[in-house]
């Protein structure tokens, strides 16, 4: 592929295309940047170079042949090790702002980490690399270290990301590290020696034509918080965690993971990594770094290698902006954890009868309700995977697709550009499809032409967010759907919760006795607490990192539509009435799930009083 520099060389008319081409061989052999050879084949000045880089970039050119002695205070804000790695040199200071000479003004990286050790604003102007590699010998002194960069912005063949190992997640408890909120820096060796040796990350760029944002594996030589976000990452992969939230305060920052559904502190950086942090995470997620009064989200896809295995995770980033500062909180989505299997779910056996039935039936409504992170989007996964056959056509709307699977064509919804679940849904119509996966039903747009294709020969799959499954006819109704669109398309509607299973491996029986009135207002029968209940509870060793508890199983309530309950949805029956009328027919409830998960010893009670109602 043809450098855009080069390409912008030749219409400026600096070079001609016989030897662009000729530059381009170079490259391609010798590795480096395109400029510096251009210069060191003859074919353009040094100093036409950087006046060409100053137009191009809109920052001012400076040719450090006759710029004037620098003050040895200045050159002394920067280390040597730090000038050699990023082809820098600081040329003045006025006020907190450090005037720097960068090769490439646009190298965040460089820029970040300059403002990281000098505590000032960086203010940059271009100069040709080899007059930057002159000057940092002459200021410096010594050359060894010094050479031309290989390709990689701000990085040299030396010093660059190359294959230095990032440190990864411990496997036991929070990870406390020397942080001193009074200090300009940070110690990270005790953390780095808790930390495993065998991980590091890629980023992967998927378009050719985007920025592109370095490789994260870093040697010891790099920024502390280049080294604290690659941390922070594999160590949330280590220990499990579905989220990671960082959060700013007036006088704290921490961060958070979330393991097994429960938010835990690791980790207490130094405050004064506020800023640095957010902007390297926006960085990998390519977001604006200026923008810091309104939300942005996006997304991190990094390749993992870790024990010998490599695989690809996916980071969802949110960023919110708080009154302290951006809160940024990252939603891991690991297809390895992805369970297909609709027997390993956490359903009972006659609930999964009754959901096979259905979502085995050529057309219909079928709904899975529950807040966000209960689930519902690995249990239909799991059920298109089981319809996903090479005679049937499966099309997905979500935002965001959030795991891709062969023989499925999903579609990113897109709201800036006018692509919503409703614009989807018209599209597909159009595609001759057999099942249609609506990520969410939002309004009564989205609503009324999912009902429609159900009614018109399709099975549609989609989610709501209620709290039980008889409560999602009212949601449906309220949206403006009318009743008897509802009772006829509606098939069954599953609510799950998430709930945390019991360490297999050293979990106990708990001695203490539970007095019956109290497991009467559990939600266990009378037949049950008559006959004997053993209950567990949670120990923890170091499978579980001392937890006690290690995964999670769903809790599931299946309401399937009777010729009875679609009667009553057409007479306008609440919430209440179709919830009884669903248990005479043997419908199990989120608390009955749970009761039952703790007669099998997966859970606790305490677990299934967080999580349901009775």
């Amino acid at each position: 592929m043809v450098s855009k520099l080069g390409e912008m060389l030749v219409k400026a008319q600096l070079i001609t295309d016989a030897q662009l081409d000729e530059v381009m061989k170079i490259q391609r052999r010798e590795g480096g940047k395109l400029g510096s050879i251009v210069v060191r084949a003859g074919f353009c000045s040094d100093q036409d170079i950087v006046s060409f880089l100053g137009m191009q970039y809109g920052v001012p050119a400076a040719d450090l042949e006759q710029w004037p002695p620098i003050d040895a205070a200045v050159i002394a804000l920067i280390p040597r090790d730090l000038a050699q790695r990023h082809k820098v040199l600081p040329l003045q200071r006025t006020g907190n702002v450090l005037t720097l000479a960068m090769s490439d003004p646009t190298d965040i990286f460089a820029m970040d980490d300059v403002r990281f050790h000098t505590g000032y604003n960086v203010d940059p102007v271009v100069s040709s690399e080899m007059g930057l590699v002159r000057a940092v010998e002459k200021y410096y002194g010594g050359s060894s270290a010094v050479r031309l960069a290989d390709g990689t912005p701000g990085r040299s063949a030396a010093q660059g990301g190359g294959g230095g190992p990032a440190a990864s997640g411990p496997s036991g408890g929070p990870v406390e590290a020397s942080f001193n909120e009074a200090d300009e820096q940070f110690d990270l060796s005790e953390l780095e020696q808790e930390l495993d040796a065998d991980a590091e990350f890629d980023a992967v760029d998927e378009d050719e034509d985007s920025v592109n944002v370095g490789s994260l594996r870093r040697g010891s030589e790099d920024a502390p918080v280049v080294k604290l976000v690659n941390m922070v990452l594999i160590d949330a992969i280590k220990r499990g965690a579905s989220d990671i939230h960082i959060e700013p305060y007036e006088k704290t920052y921490r961060i958070r993971f979330r393991i097994d559904g429960i938010l835990m502190e690791v980790m207490r950086p130094n405050l004064k990594l506020k800023d640095p942090l957010t902007s390297r995470v926006k960085i990998l997620a390519k977001l604006n770094i200026a923008e810091r009064r309104l939300p942005q989200d996006g997304r991190i896809k990094l390749r993992v290698n870790m024990g010998g295995g490599q695989k690809v995770i996916d980071y969802r980033v949110s960023i919110l902006p708080t009154l302290f500062g951006e809160k940024i909180v990252l939603r891991l989505l690991d297809s390895d954890k992805l369970m297909l299997d609709l027997t390993k779910l956490g359903f009972e056996p006659e609930s999964l009868v009754a959901w096979d039935r259905q979502i085995s039936k050529p057309y219909g409504m079928v709904l899975v309700t529950g807040p966000t992170g209960s689930g519902k989007t690995n249990t239909l996964y799991s059920s298109i995977a089981k319809l996903n056959t090479v005679d049937t056509n499966i099309m997905t709307a979500e935002d965001p697709v959030e795991f891709n699977f062969p023989g499925i064509n999903q579609v990113q919804m897109k709201e800036q550009i006018g692509l919503n679940f409703a614009a989807a849904l018209r599209s597909f119509l159009r595609q001759d499809p057999n099942i249609i996966l609506v990520g969410e039903i939002r309004d009564f747009e989205t609503a009324e032409i999912a009902i429609k294709a159900s009614l018109t020969g399709h099975l549609v799959l989609s989610t709501l967010h209620t709290n039980d499954a008889p409560s999602t006819i009212n949601r449906l109704m309220n949206m403006g759907v009318e009743p008897f669109l509802v009772a006829t398309s509606v098939n069954i509607i599953c609510a799950q919760r998430l709930v945390r299973r019991l360490c297999i491996n050293c979990k106990m029986v708990d001695p203490h006795h539970q007095p019956e009135e109290a497991l009467y207002k559990v939600g266990f029968t009378p037949e049950e607490v008559q006959r004997g209940i053993t209950f567990y509870k949670p120990v923890g060793c170091d499978i579980c990192n001392k937890r006690g508890y290690k995964g999670r199983v769903g809790l599931y309530e299946v309401l399937e539509m009777s010729e009875t309950l679609k009667d009553m949805i057409l007479t306008g029956a609440s919430a209440i009435e179709i919830r009884e009328q669903g248990q005479k027919e043997g419908m199990i409830t989120l608390r009955r799930s749970g009761c039952r998960k703790v007669l099998d010893g997966v859970t606790t009670i305490e677990e299934i009083i967080r999580e349901t109602v009775l």
